[in-house]
C-alpha cells in the first residue's frame, strides 16, 4: 500500500498486483528492465556541439529513422517543447500559404483548432466530433492544408488508415502523430509533417519534440514566408534554405542529453523487441488483453464504440453510471493499492477510465488489471 487507505474496504483485495502499475497516456511506463543505471553517461556535462553529443544526437535521430521504417524522401529532427512544440513550430512556419482545416475530436485536436483560429487567425474550416466519434473524414478538402491528430489521446479514437489522405493533394498534411507513432504503421507517403514526443510508445521522457517534414513540407518552407514574427525556437530556415543543421542532430536550443540518453536507451529496447512490427505486436496484445476484460464485464464500456477507429495505444473506457466524482474515487482506491497509477479520463473527457496500452507495457500487467477494477467497483458499489 501506498498511501493510508482513506476508504474502508469491505471487499477482499485481489491476489495478485501488477508488477508495473504504471497506466499513465503520459509520461508512459518506461521499457521492462529500464533502470537509471543502464543508461549512457558519458555525454553528459558535455555540450551538445561536441563532438560526442553530436554523435549522440544524430545516433538517435537515426535509431528514429530506423524503426519508423521512415524513407529517405523524409527529414527527422528533435526540437523544443515535446510534441506541442513541435506541432506549433510546423503550424507557424508553414500555415497561411493554403486554406486549412483543423480536424478536432478531443481536446488536442481543439488546442489546434485554437491556434489557427484565434491565435494566428486564418478563419479555418472546422470538422468536429464528439468524444468517441471521429468527424467524416470524406468532407475534408484536400486544396487546404490539413490538421489532425492521428490518435486521439484523450478520446480513445484514432484515423483507421491514411486512405482518407488525397495522393494528389494540393495542401499539407499535418499529423500530431505523438501516440500513434511506433504503435501503427503510418504510410509516410501520405504523410507531410509529423509530430510526437518521447514520453509516449517509447516510454521516454518529455520535453522534446520530433518533427519530421516530407519533401512537400519543405518545399512549403522555402517557398513561404509567413506574415507574423517567428521566435527563435521556432525558426527553420536559414538564409532562405532549410535550416539541415537541424536534423542532423544540431538543435535549435540546449537539449538534456540526459533525456536524450533515456530516449537512445528506449529506441535500442524496441530493436530488441523486434523494432516497428515488434511494437506494434505489443501495442496489439495489450489493447486485446484489456478489450476482453471490458467484454467481460456489463458496466464497462468503450468510449470509441467503432473497432477500426478505436485506439490501441489510449484505450478510453466508460463506467456505467459514473460521474467525475466516482472516477476520482476509483481510480484513488487502485492508487493506494499500488494496483494502477493514472488511470482516471483526461480532464475534459466524459466521466471514465483511461488505460496506456502501449508497447512499454507489459501484457501480463493489463490481465492482472481486471481483478483490481471489479474490486475497486465493488468497493463502491458496496
Amino acid at each position: 500500500m501506498l498511501s493510508a487507505r482513506r476508504v474502508e474496504l469491505t471487499t477482499p483485495l485481489p491476489a495478485t498486483r501488477p508488477a508495473r502499475p504504471f497506466f499513465s497516456s503520459g509520461p508512459c511506463a518506461k521499457p521492462p528492465g529500464w533502470s537509471p543505471d543502464r543508461l549512457a553517461t558519458e555525454s553528459l556535462g558535455r555540450s551538445h556541439r561536441s563532438k560526442l553529443g553530436k554523435a549522440r544526437l544524430q545516433y538517435c535521430i537515426d535509431l528514429m529513422r530506423e524503426l519508423l521504417e521512415l524513407p529517405d524522401t523524409h527529414r527527422i529532427g528533435i526540437v523544443p517543447g515535446s510534441d506541442t512544440g513541435a506541432f506549433e513550430m510546423a503550424m507557424w512556419t508553414m500555415l497561411g500559404a493554403r486554406p486549412v482545416t483543423t480536424l478536432a475530436w478531443e481536446s488536442f485536436g481543439e488546442g489546434w483548432v485554437t491556434d489557427a483560429l484565434k491565435q494566428l487567425k486564418l478563419d479555418p474550416t472546422i470538422l468536429r466530433a464528439d468524444y468517441g466519434q471521429l468527424p467524416h473524414l470524406s468532407a475534408v478538402d484536400w486544396s487546404n492544408d490539413v490538421l489532425f491528430t492521428w490518435n486521439g489521446t484523450t478520446s480513445g479514437v484514432r484515423v483507421p488508415d491514411g486512405e482518407w489522405i488525397a495522393d494528389d493533394r494540393a495542401g499539407l498534411s499535418f499529423a500530431d502523430a505523438t501516440s500513434a507513432v511506433f504503435a501503427y504503421h503510418l504510410p509516410w507517403e501520405k504523410i507531410d509533417v509529423a509530430t510526437f514526443s518521447w514520453q509516449k510508445v517509447l516510454g521516454g521522457e518529455g520535453a522534446h519534440g520530433v518533427l519530421i517534414l516530407g519533401p512537400r513540407a519543405v518545399e512549403r518552407l522555402e517557398s513561404y514566408t509567413p506574415a507574423w514574427p517567428l521566435p527563435k525556437v521556432f525558426r527553420l530556415m536559414a538564409k532562405g534554405k532549410l535550416a539541415e543543421g537541424i536534423f542532423k542532430g544540431e538543435t535549435i536550443n540546449t537539449p538534456s542529453m540526459l533525456a536524450v540518453e533515456d530516449a537512445i536507451f528506449s529506441l535500442e529496447w524496441a530493436k530488441s523487441v523486434g523494432g516497428a512490427k515488434g511494437l506494434q505486436a505489443r501495442s496489439d496484445a495489450n489493447a486485446g488483453a484489456l478489450d476482453r476484460i471490458v467484454k467481460e464485464r456489463d458496466w464497462l464500456g468503450h468510449l470509441a464504440a467503432a473497432v477500426a477507429s478505436r485506439s490501441t495505444t489510449s484505450v478510453c473506457l466508460t463506467v456505467e453510471g459514473a460521474d467525475e466524482d466516482f472516477i476520482k474515487k476509483f481510480a484513488a482506491l487502485l492508487e493506494n493499492e499500488g494496483a494502477a497509477f493514472d488511470i482516471a479520463g483526461y480532464r475534459d473527457a466524459p466521466p471514465g477510465l483511461r488505460i496506456w496500452c502501449g508497447a512499454t507495457v507489459d501484457t501480463a500487467d493489463i490481465e492482472a488489471l481486471g481483478p483490481w477494477l471489479d474490486w475497486a467497483w465493488n468497493q463502491l458499489k458496496s
